[in-house]
């Protein structure tokens, strides 16, 4: 806790003793006791199969659905709202304890961020049963009274919700000085939803258990939900690492080329726009977006002086620059989750008109995905100020993209850029290592692209460099 801003230790400190007020009234020995353990050691076993959630914060501690964790991975909500619909608030307050207590934690201080998820469920499903308990749900539940049952449940899991996701955002705003926006708004709308599921499967159980089937009909309910939820679990372990692979791979090629820096990830981004007003399919989108942020990374293998150069490239150094694309595939040709992203790092130079590189492929012979990274590249380097040039506005660099699309460039591709840039805001774009200079205005004229030998064409100039 000594790490912490001393704001934040004040409002964990608050929470932990709001969720013991909460759960005190328990101790009275009206609480059923039996029901509060079989869900307590219900709610740990799945605590304890499911992993931890990714981020190495206390607010992934929390297990905040709304951010990089998927909402229902490494806490199970639903026996938490059955708790909540089947006994007392204080009662339904402990019933997370030993799960969060003993639950697996990624990073350090552990007995922090296991006390902090068990005060912060302690105090959302305390208020979860108030709510319920407001609407009359303890009653209809013992009288089964559907539909009726379902306004309670709703209300129970909303406000589960709505006071776990709270309780999280005053984490991040604390301790990791998060915008009030980021951290409240956008995790509760992208929660509602799940919780809402939650509390239905919670609904199930507890009616089961209330109902003439008993508590081992009601745990079978949960055994569906709960492997949904492991397998969607490890898919998100499994794209977490890849985002990190991307990741690692991009930071490389960022320490030899500081233009970069910034530049892959437009890429990809501008690549999305293109895919997905394309029609194209949306698994494929995904590794589309790879794509674009990898097609540089051949430049791990050109030598530092010069992507650094500031002068102009002799033909020798053209031709080493121009081995980037070969050099990119080799790096990526074992990572099997690129799938046809590897394609598009090899190629995303050629041209339509068969005056790229590496093999002056033309036409439907160069690969969907390199034509959409070939013009996502091309406009985020003309939109982009350099040491050498001002950037070129936007509406200048799609002229020069409608003036090349059908020799330099798939027209598809091009006008599938400009009917998405007609909804999304783009903006000009400095490099990190340029000093100041000029508002963009008219762009200087257009500088040619690297050719082979031989090839002669008029072609658009995002750059000076391959």
């Amino acid at each position: 806790m000594r790490t912490l801003p001393p704001a934040a230790r004040g409002y964990i400190a608050v929470v932990l003793l709001v969720a013991s007020l909460c759960a005190a009234p328990a101790f009275d020995g009206r609480t059923p006791w039996v029901t509060v353990a079989v869900l307590a050691v219900l709610y740990a076993a799945c605590e304890i199969g499911l992993p931890p959630a990714g981020r190495g914060t206390l607010a992934a501690a929390g297990r905040d659905p709304g951010r990089d964790a998927p909402a229902g991975i490494g806490s199970f909500y639903p026996v938490l709202l059955a708790a909540a619909l089947m006994l007392p608030p204080s009662a339904a307050a402990l019933v997370a304890l030993p799960g969060s207590l003993a639950g697996r934690v990624g990073q350090s201080p552990r007995w922090l961020r296991r006390c902090w998820r068990a005060g912060q469920l302690g105090v959302a499903t305390f208020a979860a049963g108030h709510a319920q308990r407001l609407l009359g749900g303890e009653r209809a539940l013992n009288g089964l009274d559907f539909p009726y049952l379902l306004l309670p449940a709703a209300a129970a899991a909303l406000t589960f919700c709505v006071v776990a996701t709270t309780l999280v955002g005053g984490v991040l705003v604390t301790a990791e000085r998060c915008p009030p926006r980021a951290a409240w708004g956008t995790p509760l709308l992208s929660s509602l939803a799940p919780h809402l599921t939650y509390g239905m499967v919670g609904l199930m159980m507890a009616a089961l258990w209330r109902g003439s089937y008993g508590a081992f009909a009601a745990v079978l309910v949960l055994l569906p939900m709960y492997i949904a939820c492991w397998v969607f679990a490890q898919v998100h372990r499994e794209h977490t690492a890849h985002r990190a692979t991307v990741r690692a791979l991009v930071q490389a090629v960022e320490i030899k080329d500081r233009y970069t820096r910034g530049h892959s990830e437009r890429v990809g981004r501008a690549s999305v726009f293109i895919a997905r007003e394309i029609g194209m399919a949306e698994d494929r989108v995904d590794a589309l977006r790879f794509a674009g942020i990898l097609h540089d990374i051949g430049k791990i293998g050109v030598p530092t002086r010069l992507l650094r150069k500031d002068g102009p490239l002799t033909p020798e150094e053209r031709r080493v620059i121009e081995l980037h694309p070969e050099y990119g595939h080799e790096v990526v040709r074992g990572i099997a989750f690129l799938g046809e992203a590897r394609a598009a790092i090899l190629h995303h130079h050629e041209r339509i008109d068969g005056s790229g590189y590496p093999f002056g492929l033309t036409g439907d012979q160069i690969p969907e995905f390199a034509r959409v990274v070939a013009v996502a590249d091309a406009f985020d380097a003309m939109t982009s100020t350099r040491s050498y040039r001002r950037a070129r506005g936007v509406d200048e660099a799609l002229a020069e993209l409608r003036r090349c699309a059908g020799t330099q460039f798939d027209p598809a591709m091009v006008s599938g850029l400009i009917s998405a840039l007609d909804r999304h805001v783009w903006t000009p774009t400095a490099t990190a290592d340029v000093p100041d200079m000029p508002t963009p205005g008219t762009a200087e004229p257009a500088l040619p692209l690297p050719r082979p030998a031989g090839r002669t064409t008029t072609a658009a100039a995002p750059d000076r460099r391959p």
